[in-house]
């Protein structure tokens, strides 16, 4: 492993990403108990890299500590389609930290993704995560910080459900989507639509983050691909699944049943490339 600390940069809304994980009740459907269940798409894989002792900067538009969506959190929608106790206590482990207190901007004009090792992306559906989706200094940072990925090189990428939208917006010199040769996966849209069918009649739109009748998030990563029927890989079951691209460093998922594979996957990934790369 090289001697020079892991440096990690989160990209994220000032609100609305998933937080923690769920406990399905019985009665729930098998494409509900596994959109609803959520195990940290943000908690998990921050926990993981604190673990690798990786260096740890948190992102937002104006460097505000981030909330996650709170309603996996608190009330009755927390009962029925968020977090347990234990998912809450990782998540309140998490925002306790002096990285998740004292978050850096990105729209700062000295943002910067270069000096970093490895950037993560996570998910979430309430629409506060447009917020960095449709961001222009976002998508300028990720057009020029992906292709530094491509193999071999000491930088990788990693994203999760929503996060692979926002990534999908970065755009190269030529103003093409950086995952236009890449392969990938994202948040399935058989299950977003089984989540926003089964939940409509009490939460409303909650789970289109554009709104009812917007494409799904599968539909918006597919348009931006070269041939989305070789480099677009999904899966509907429910064990843990990720993909590895083999032209970059990039690391996608689907939702957050898939955070610990991916936090474990980017680990392996990032000693993997130090230790070739030196």
């Amino acid at each position: 492993m090289a001697s020079d600390k892991v440096k990690v940069a989160i990209l994220m809304a000032d609100y609305g990403h998933d937080p923690t994980g769920t406990a399905p009740t019985a009665e729930k459907s098998q494409a509900m108990k596994s959109m609803l269940k959520y195990c940290a798409e943000t908690a998990v894989p921050f926990s993981e890299f604190k673990k690798a002792g990786w260096d740890i900067t948190i992102f937002t538009e104006n460097g505000s500590s981030p909330k996650c969506d709170k309603r996996m959190l608190e009330g009755w929608t927390q009962k029925l389609l968020g977090a347990t106790q234990d998912a809450v206590s990782l998540y309140d482990d998490m925002t306790s930290t002096p990285e998740w207190q004292h978050a850096s901007s990105w729209s700062s004009p000295t943002f910067d993704l270069s000096p970093f090792t490895l950037v993560f992306l996570p998910g979430g559906h309430e629409k506060g995560v447009r917020q960095v989706i449709d961001s222009r200094v976002v998508q300028t940072a990720l057009g020029a910080f992906f292709p530094q990925t491509r193999k071999p090189s000491r930088k990788a990428v990693a994203a999760i459900c929503h996060g692979v939208m926002a990534l999908a917006e970065g755009k190269t010199a030529e103003g093409r989507s950086v995952l236009c040769d890449a392969t990938t996966t994202a948040l399935p849209g058989a299950m977003e639509g089984a989540a926003y069918h089964g939940t409509r009649l009490f939460l409303g739109d909650y789970y289109k983050t554009y709104g009812a009748g917007s494409e799904s998030v599968e539909e918006f990563v597919r348009k931006k691909l070269d041939d989305d029927k070789v480099q677009y890989r999904n899966s509907l079951g429910l064990s843990p699944f990720v993909v590895k691209d083999e032209k970059y460093n990039y690391i996608s998922g689907r939702f957050p049943p898939d955070a610990k594979l991916l936090a474990d996957e980017v680990v392996a990934l990032v000693g993997e490339i130090s230790q070739a790369v030196n």
